[in-house]
């Protein structure tokens, strides 16, 4: 599965569930994530409780539901390896149009690095293989 491609040409909800430390799950919508050239994925992401667990707990599940009938999307299973608050690279990578001001009030940003470690359907338990290129 090319998911560059994928996540070009599907639209849908996300959903990044982690977990702290001690098991305690949280999960929130997060948005479509940006795949590198080097097969990493990374997100966007404030301050909050879904940061404050990948640095306890580097594992994560993200569920992306495509819009349209039935059920379709991926699930793709996750490892935190990195972080940076390059602000040119969250500025290339932000989707989200606010103001200066209401993107200050919210808090500072972070780019989050994971390595994909699988991919699987939104239903069903086969593991889908992932192309070479991102």
């Amino acid at each position: 599965m090319n998911l560059q491609k994928y996540f070009t040409e599907h639209q849908g909800t996300g959903v990044l569930s982690s977990a702290d430390g001690q098991g305690r799950v949280d999960a929130a919508i997060y948005a479509r994530p940006h795949l590198l050239e080097d097969g990493r994925l990374a997100m966007i992401m404030r301050d909050r409780l879904t940061r404050k667990n990948l640095l306890e707990n580097p594992f994560a599940a993200y569920l992306f539901i495509e819009e349209g009938p039935g059920y379709k999307g991926v699930r793709l299973f996750l490892r935190r390896v990195g972080e940076d608050q390059d602000p040119e690279r969250i500025a290339q990578m932000t989707r989200r149009c606010l103001s200066p001001e209401e993107d200050h009030a919210k808090g500072p940003k972070f780019i989050t690095y994971f390595e994909i470690e699988k991919i699987r359907p939104l239903i069903g338990s086969e593991e889908i293989t992932r192309d070479s290129a991102a």
